[in-house]
Order: structure tokens, then sequence, then C-alpha cells
């Protein structure tokens, strides 16, 4: 079968473009890595982008925590029912919720909200040289915009994915109070029965790392946008779409390595 020649520059350059990207990436992370432990450090930024990843945040992450464990309770009622098996249900939806849901949920949340945030943000402030502006000022763009946001990321993900397994964890209690009339201390006495140190501190690692992930995403996207307003829309969905594929990834890889420890 004959291959168009006038197909092949253009396979070529999007072959070399995605090599060019992987590239561009690299250089981003371990420019962030060099800037994040030098001085001088941006605090008041840190503290600020903490707020709008954090508290900004919660509305949607409680709403979203607790009618994920409501409905996973929900759901999983009939299958143990056919067994008798009604009261593994407080175990089963901890391991589910502390174990995967909860860093997952969260991440992915924060990747549609946080991620699309940045990526807009510092978007827009590329393509109105308003970064360009800030280096002939003398002022460090990549370290005031790009590491305050990823180290807010970073930190305040473990924070609400603790949140939110409280959060999914209240509501499969209100599930199986209503069923079974189960009280609070049974509830979550048989719920953590099952939950290992090694949970908890996947979890958090697990967040660390998707926090970073949807950190460095959007404000790479944001900071190399290009082409105006639709390169701003672009970047926006970008860094949302490779944010969630990343961190589907990850979770497979640590899913794996965690399996191998326990």
């Amino acid at each position: 079968m004959e291959v168009n020649t006038s197909e092949k520059p253009l396979i070529s350059k999007k072959i070399d473009g995605f090599f060019l990207g992987i590239h561009s990436a690299l250089r981003f992370v371990l420019r962030f890595f060099r800037e994040v432990f030098t001085p001088p450090y941006e605090f008041k930024e840190i503290i600020r982008q903490c707020y709008q990843v954090g508290y900004k945040s919660l509305f949607l992450i409680t709403l979203t925590g607790f009618i994920t464990g409501l409905v996973f309770t929900k759901q999983s009622r009939p299958s143990l029912a056919e067994f008798g098996a009604q009261s593994w249900l407080p175990s089963l939806v901890a391991i589910a919720i502390i174990r995967a849901l909860a860093p997952l949920v969260t991440a992915l949340i924060c990747a549609g909200k946080v991620g699309s945030n940045m990526g807009a943000e510092l978007g827009s402030m590329r393509v109105t040289e308003q970064i360009d502006a800030m280096e002939v000022s003398a002022i460090n763009p990549f370290k005031f915009l790009v590491v305050s946001r990823v180290v807010a990321s970073t930190l305040m993900l473990p924070m609400l994915m603790c949140y939110t397994g409280f959060v999914g964890m209240m509501g499969a209690f209100l599930n199986v109070h209503m069923n079974e009339m189960t009280s609070f201390t049974t509830f979550f006495n048989k719920a953590f029965n099952e939950i290992s140190f090694l949970d908890i501190m996947s979890s958090l690692t697990k967040s660390i790392i998707y926090g970073f992930t949807i950190g460095i995403v959007g404000c790479y996207q944001g900071f190399y946008a290009k082409n105006g307003t639709e390169g701003v829309g672009k970047a926006a969905n970008t860094a949302v779409v490779l944010s969630m594929f990343l961190i589907f990834v990850e979770e497979i890889l640590l899913v794996q390595l965690t399996n191998a420890l326990r």
C-alpha cells in the first residue's frame, strides 16, 4: 500500500510537536523544583492561592462527597442483602471511600474547577502581555504565578480529600441509619475495623500527587497560551482534560504499588 507523500510532512510535524511538547513540559517541571526551593518565597501569594483552591471549593466538594457516600451505600445494599451481609456495609463503604473514592472524586472536582481556572487566568495574563510586563519589571512571574499555585494545589488537595472522606462517610451513615437504625458509634467502629494505616497513607499520597498534577498542568497550559482569546479557552479546556487523564493513569499505577506493598 502506497503512502501519500503529501501526508509525510504533516505526520512528521505532529510527531515532532509531540516530543517537543514533552520536552517543554519536563523543562517546566524541572524549573518548578528549582524555583520552589530558592528565595524569595511568595508566602502571601501562596496563602491567597490556598484560599482560592481550598475554601472556594468547599461547597462543591461537600455536595459531591455527601452524594457519593449516600448513593454508593444505597447501590451496595441490595447486593449485600442477597447474602444477608448488610452488617458488612459500613466496612465496605469505608474501604471504597477512603481507599479510592475520596482522593479520586476530590481530584476530579478540583481538576474541573481549579485546573480550568489556573489555565484561563494565566492564559489571559499571557495573551494580554501581563506576564511579559512582570518580567520587564524585574519580577519573576514563574515564582509568583506558577510556584504559588502549584504549591497551593499540592497542599490543599490532601486537606480537601480528608474532608471529602468525612462528608462521604456521613452520607453513608445517614443511609445506613435510616435503613438499619445503626448508631453513630457502631457504624464508625465497623467502618474503621478494616481500614489500615497503609490505606490512609496511600490516600494522602495520591491526593498530594493529584494536587501537584492539577497545579502543574493548569499552570503549564496557561503560562504558554497563545493565539489570543481562543488560546485562553483552549488552555483551560486542555488543562482539565489532560489533568483528568493523568489522574486516571496515576490512579492505576498507585493502586498497583499499594497492592504490592499490602
